[in-house]
């Protein structure tokens, strides 16, 4: 079985521990992650934007990368979320969209792998402090992952959950919309903060790296000391 890693850009670029903590997991199930080097962006931004061809471009780089692939599997709802669209980008192209099918059919969010395909639910890890989880759009929305996290979240020992307040409003970040329309997405976050305030919570914990990079902005902006993790890297951490 070929299990290959789509690091994103945000991971690949700012946040490399999240893709260490996913292989470090993943290996204890015996699971090996391979790493196609030509991988590049899934075109999200240019996909959001309009432009399509550019999308395109990007998406026949990303079906090359993981052709021979089994399973793919990536830190981001939100890019792998984008992988469900390639089948619109290609609805004319009969070859492609045949190849953009099974890519979408073999690609996982990182707990969506860890819990529907390896059956995983529990992987011994303890982290005693008091965490609160933020369920990003495109995870919940597109590909409908909720319950997933979740199991893994509250089989950790000594972890507290507290809810979050509102945790299904978006935290503004949105891609291309927190440049577009900057004040509304900052005005969002800042209430998505004052939300993670509330549970006063030691941890903030998710799914994607572009939603926690956004809200740990604010936090730091404001000088809260709240910790912002990947639910991957929340796992390595208390399984280390």
């Amino acid at each position: 079985m070929k299990v290959s890693l789509f690091i994103t850009c945000l991971s690949d670029a700012l946040y490399p521990r999240v893709g260490e903590a996913m292989v470090r997991l993943l290996a204890k199930y015996g699971v090996t992650l391979e790493f196609p080097t030509v991988q590049t962006c899934c075109g999200q931004p240019a996909f959001n934007s309009g432009y399509w061809k550019e999308a395109r471009d990007s998406a026949k780089t990303i079906l090359d990368a993981f052709e021979d692939s089994d399973f793919v599997i990536s830190p981001s709802g939100s890019c792998t979320g984008m992988i469900h669209h390639y089948p619109k980008l290609f609805e004319d192209d009969p070859v492609m969209l045949k190849r953009a099918n099974r890519l979408q059919s073999k690609s996982f969010e990182f707990t969506q792998f860890m819990v529907q395909v390896l059956g995983v639910t529990d992987v011994g890890a303890s982290f005693p402090h008091k965490v609160t989880y933020h369920p990003s759009c495109h995870g919940s929305r597109i590909l409908g992952v909720k319950a997933e996290p979740l199991a893994l979240i509250q089989n950790v020992k000594g972890l507290e959950l507290v809810p979050l307040p509102f945790a299904e409003d978006c935290c503004g970040f949105g891609g291309t919309f927190a440049v577009k329309m900057a004040d509304i997405s900052g005005a969002m976050v800042t209430e998505k903060v004052d939300h993670v305030l509330e549970t006063e919570a030691e941890v903030l914990v998710g799914l994607d790296m572009a939603c926690l990079l956004n809200i740990a902005g604010n936090l730091r902006y404001r000088n809260e000391p709240v910790r912002v993790m990947h639910l991957a890297e929340l796992l390595y951490e208390g399984v280390k």
